[in-house]
């Protein structure tokens, strides 16, 4: 009764995003309704870990907040009250250059990795803003229908629905995330770490400048894991500069890429 529901701006599994807002002052928020009563086990885990997480990543200007979450017990349903982003995604960015042609300035893309690294940073950080120990934090789907956008063009990381919080020694074993934006370590059969997440951002840049991923000839994934284990990176569509592309370049090595991403420095 607190809010005024609007559109539903989402579908998934197990429920709806809706666009909601707060009668007391006006405040638009997006709000997730899930009903848990159809999840399994399995769903039920994911779905605590994802709340876990959202409220471990506190208030990073580039990640989406978290505001607060409701039970509604009788009829197995839980709210979740999150930041609305009115400015789309950056799968919208890709489609609608896509249909224009036109690509994006070098300096937007430059600040939207720049934005999306602030957000990686702190998720990869095993310290909080007040410098308390907190768990590494595994995004694992990393892909522009994830990447938001607010009313001032700025970036906000979301979805962390497949997130994993992990000790320092504890990888994930398991894959989830986007196809096209898999590391050699998943290829491989290895455990996906902090490395994995830097590829698919790499992965993701590359897209923004070049309408596709870097590896989209492939049609199989045996197709991909091949060109995915050779390397071989194309480069970036002019105009784009020659520093752009080894920053992107770097996140795409096989054995380099830098632990954390706050060990780049990209200007």
């Amino acid at each position: 009764n607190s809010y005024e529901a609007g559109d539903v701006i989402g579908t998934g599994s197990f429920g709806i995003i809706r666009k909601v807002v707060r009668k007391a002052d006006g405040q638009v928020m997006a709000r997730k309704e899930l009903n848990y009563g159809r999840m399994d086990e399995r769903d039920l885990k994911q779905l605590t870990e994802e709340v876990n997480i959202l409220e471990q990543l506190g208030s990073n200007d580039n990640i989406v907040r978290y505001y607060e979450r409701f039970v509604d017990k009788p009829n197995n349903m839980l709210y979740i009250l999150m930041e609305y982003c009115s400015g789309g995604d950056l799968a919208g960015v890709i489609q609608r250059c896509r249909k224009t042609g036109c690509m994006l300035p070098e300096d937007v893309v430059w600040a939207y990795l720049t934005q999306i690294t602030l957000a990686l940073h702190d998720c990869h950080s095993e310290t909080d803003a007040k410098g308390s120990r907190k768990p590494v934090i595994l995004h694992r789907d990393i892909k522009p229908e994830n990447v938001f956008l607010d009313e001032n063009n700025n970036l906000k990381l979301g979805d962390f629905g497949l997130s994993k919080a992990m000790e320092q020694a504890a990888m994930t074993q398991t894959y989830v995330g986007t196809p096209y934006y898999m590391s050699p370590e998943l290829i491989n059969g290895q455990p996906y770490d902090v490395k994995s997440d830097i590829w698919a951002l790499g992965c993701l840049i590359y897209e923004l400048c070049a309408g596709h991923p870097p590896f989209h000839e492939a049609r199989t994934q045996p197709e991909l894991a091949v060109l995915i284990r050779e390397g071989k990176i194309p480069d970036l569509p002019k105009p784009y500069g020659n520093h752009l592309g080894a920053v992107v370049k770097a996140m795409l090595r096989q054995n380099v890429r830098p632990v954390s991403i706050s060990q780049r420095t990209w200007n």
